[in-house]
């Protein structure tokens, strides 16, 4: 399926656990154009970086990198695209796909098929990627997020609690009904005309609960389609230790 797709990798230099993480040196470039340069492999039309740091965007370009400067009030990754769209020139029906910019391990054939997804969806402002788990401490950790679809492969809700729950699980408690619980991958494809839009939507009390931006899109009905991936994403970098990890797994 030939499908012509835009990346945008939003990056700030704030984080708290983990204070100037795009610019973290991993195998001898720093992590943002590390990011990038995997995605490149997706097959995308372009891969550009969306900063609010002076420092980035110099990190970027010195790497052959596209980076536009983004404002900095911008709330979530989403804002920060919809921005990116704006400079970019996209016209509504142009596909992008938001890779998270502290994965430096993410498969680029899910990059692929998550825009491939939406493009044979019509109905869909947007698409993700989830793949099966069948750890039952990985399915009652509120930090991994989970979701479940309806019969056509869209979205029905994303939860930080353990959905579905198994009533009659043998034992009780949060247990995994085998083959039935999904985990969300942080991966999303969006129609440029939808991201738009998306900075004017109402924050939704459910994504204020969850703290799960992608509720707001649902709240308002609008739909997301889901690619259940055979395989699990790549470590991503959240903590110090995190990146010793990537640092080896890229340098073996």
């Amino acid at each position: 399926m030939s499908v012509e797709f835009h990346i945008v990798i939003p990056a700030r230099l704030a984080s708290t656990r983990l204070p100037n993480k795009p610019l973290a040196d991993i195998a001898g470039a720093p992590m943002i154009v590390q990011v990038a340069r995997r995605a490149a492999l997706a097959g995308a039309a372009q891969v550009v970086v969306a900063t609010d740091a002076a420092e980035v965007q110099r990190a970027c370009e010195a790497h052959g990198v596209r980076a536009l400067m983004t404002r900095a009030d911008h709330t979530s990754g989403s804002d920060r695209l919809a921005e990116a769209v704006e400079l970019l020139g996209l016209p509504d029906d142009a596909l992008v796909v938001n890779v998270q910019g502290d994965e430096p391990l993410i498969e680029p054939a899910m990059i692929r098929a998550c825009a491939e997804l939406l493009a044979a969806k019509a109905p869909c402002a947007m698409a993700t990627v989830a793949h099966a788990i069948d750890d039952d401490a990985e399915f009652a950790n509120p930090n991994v997020v989970k979701l479940v679809t309806d019969a056509q492969g869209l979205a029905l809700y994303f939860s930080r609690a353990p959905i579905p729950w198994w009533r009659d699980a043998p034992g009780g408690g949060a247990r995994i009904q085998p083959g039935a619980v999904l985990r969300h991958v942080g991966l999303y494809a969006y129609r440029a005309g939808f991201l738009r839009r998306f900075p004017s939507l109402a924050v939704s009390p459910l994504e204020q609960i969850e703290a799960l931006e992608q509720l707001r899109v649902l709240w308002h009905g609008e739909r997301i389609a889901v690619h259940v991936s055979p395989e699990r994403p790549g470590p991503g970098v959240d903590t110090p230790e995190d990146l010793e990890r990537v640092r080896r797994l890229m340098s073996a």
